[in-house]
């Protein structure tokens, strides 16, 4: 497990964070993904619903 020294020089059992980023901008296969499983999902909780809606 690693530690962080502090300024003063005590040590703490935080983790250390890692470097901020900026995301980049979605590629148009990452894009076409997405929706399709976006439509996957949909459909999934659409049919669940509707199953429920006979067994009920």
């Amino acid at each position: 497990m690693s530690y962080i020294t502090e300024e003063g020089g005590l040590l703490n059992n935080f983790a250390a964070e890692p470097k901020a980023y900026a995301a980049e901008p979605l590629t148009a296969k990452q894009k076409k993904t997405n929706i399709v499983l976006i439509a996957v999902a949909v459909i999934a909780v659409g049919g669940l619903c509707a199953f429920a809606a006979t067994l009920s």
